[in-house]
């Protein structure tokens, strides 16, 4: 059984739960703050814990947040004075296994402190496979980082900007941020502003009234009407067009909104959160991102961590993966040799964790044995460390596992997005090559003059 964690800045406090538990023969850890005990979190597991609220740095209701996202099925005794009892009851209504008023009695906190073991020893005995319906995964101090974040945020409205890398699990966070929100009961709406051509993100976003554009036969209600009292995830905000900034810039400015077409104002009652996997302060100094944007969007900064900076991460990740896979096809799971884990725990993973994700779908699918050896990997995994799928120079195969990754998450416009995608790396490298020469550029690449212009009109690399 693991430790009961006793959590206090009161040192009599603690002292008499301890001496209590150990009468009872009931293993225990004490910490004197709620930021030693979150350290402890990154290698450790409490089997219940009980905390006091107010201390200083980090409060129980921090810890008890951080807890919740990583472990939602440990128990949680709260500790509060009397005169923190209601706002305990109101932050964390359902969240807590039970309330310990102070000054308490010694034998009812005993008590109460049993029948949280028993249920938590309960629910580790029906089973040991990784909690499908976990937001997020990760040991690791970078995400631990991340999950502290989350419960800090837990009961704020302010607008947050994920950074991270393709793959690293941007919305997930997004959706965490949500459900831990006061406005969990209401819409999450996401869209990913670079799938989107830009004649069409404008009404996607704001909406149309009928007659705004040829085709628009009724007025259509955008994401942020659908998003109202919720939150609205704008991924990939670093590529939205300069136009549309200045539409949204004026949204988060006013908290008003138009439709295309419409002219009454419209109130946004929404949470902003945005994602991207660009440097949107480099963009900035390009001028290819607005800067008073950028600082109304940036209150808050999240950093994902690839998942080569959380190799260790990959076998739990992994486990759950494959759990999640057999359980959606009714097969046995699978499972990886020691061997295996190692070598994949060398690789790079350019496409973060859905490429991990997606690597064991594949596994659960294809491999005949319920070990999978490193020759059960697809081929182009069974090289040496270091080496990854879409890792060289095979841009085919790279083309390839983004196009299965995009499939797999069910995103539409595929051909649009890559190919827009395409020709705006060819173009820019070609610009690059040439120092900016057009006709040169345009000669190189096979097309007109006027072809490449005009691309990069629609491609917004008038500034490139």
């Amino acid at each position: 059984m693991k430790p009961v964690w006793i959590i206090d800045d009161d040192r009599s406090i603690r002292w008499v739960l301890e001496k209590s538990l150990a009468r009872e023969n009931i293993n225990f850890k004490s910490f004197a703050s709620a930021d030693d005990a979150l350290r402890a979190l990154v290698n450790d597991e409490p089997q219940v814990v009980v905390s006091d609220i107010r201390m200083p740095g980090s409060s129980g209701l921090d810890f008890l947040q951080a807890l919740r996202v990583r472990f939602p099925q440990i128990p949680v005794i709260i500790m509060t004075a009397y005169s923190d009892l209601e706002s305990a009851v109101s932050a964390f209504q359902g969240g807590a296994f039970e309330y310990l008023p102070k000054p308490f009695d010694v034998n009812h906190a005993i008590e109460l402190i049993r029948r949280a073991l028993n249920q938590s020893l309960r629910k580790s005995e029906e089973t040991d496979k990784v909690e499908l319906d976990a937001d997020i995964l990760g040991q690791a101090p970078a995400m631990q980082e991340v999950f502290r974040a989350i419960g800090r945020l837990s009961q704020s409205h302010a607008t947050v900007l994920i950074n991270g890398e393709s793959g690293t699990g941007k919305e997930l966070v997004a959706h965490a941020l949500h459900r831990h929100s006061p406005r969990a009961d209401k819409p999450f709406i996401a869209i990913n502003t670079a799938a989107i051509p830009k004649d069409l993100l404008e009404s996607e976003l704001f909406g149309h009234e009928r007659g705004a554009f040829t085709g628009a036969a009724a007025m259509r209600r955008g994401r942020f009407e659908q998003a109202e009292g919720g939150t609205l995830f704008l991924d990939e905000i670093g590529d939205m067009p300069s136009d549309l900034q200045t539409r949204l810039l004026r949204v988060l400015s006013d908290g008003n909104f138009y439709r295309v077409g419409g002219h009454q104002p419209i109130k946004a009652n929404v949470r902003i959160i945005t994602a991207t996997h660009q440097n949107l302060d480099e963009r900035v100094k390009q001028g290819l991102f607005r800067e008073d944007l950028f600082h109304r969007l940036n209150v808050i900064r999240l950093r994902l961590p690839p998942l080569r900076e959380r190799r260790d991460d990959i076998p739990l990740l992994a486990k759950y993966f494959l759990q999640k896979s057999a359980s959606e096809l009714s097969v046995e799971q699978k499972q990886l040799s020691n061997a295996a884990l190692q070598h994949l725990k060398a690789q790079d993973f350019p496409g973060n964790v859905r490429q991990l994700e997606n690597l064991c779908h594949w596994l659960t699918v294809m491999t005949p044995s319920q070990v999978v050896e490193i020759n059960d990997l697809p081929v182009e995994w069974r090289g040496e460390s270091g080496e990854t799928p879409a890792g060289g120079s095979d841009w085919a195969a790279a083309l390839a596992q983004q196009a299965m990754l995009a499939l797999q998450r069910g995103d539409e416009r595929i051909m649009d997005t890559h190919t827009a995608q395409f020709e705006r790396t060819m173009i820019m490298q070609a610009l690059k090559h040439t120092n900016g020469r057009r006709i040169e550029a345009a000669t190189l690449l096979g097309i007109g003059r006027n072809t490449l212009t005009r691309k990069i009109q629609e491609l917004g690399l008038e500034n490139q």
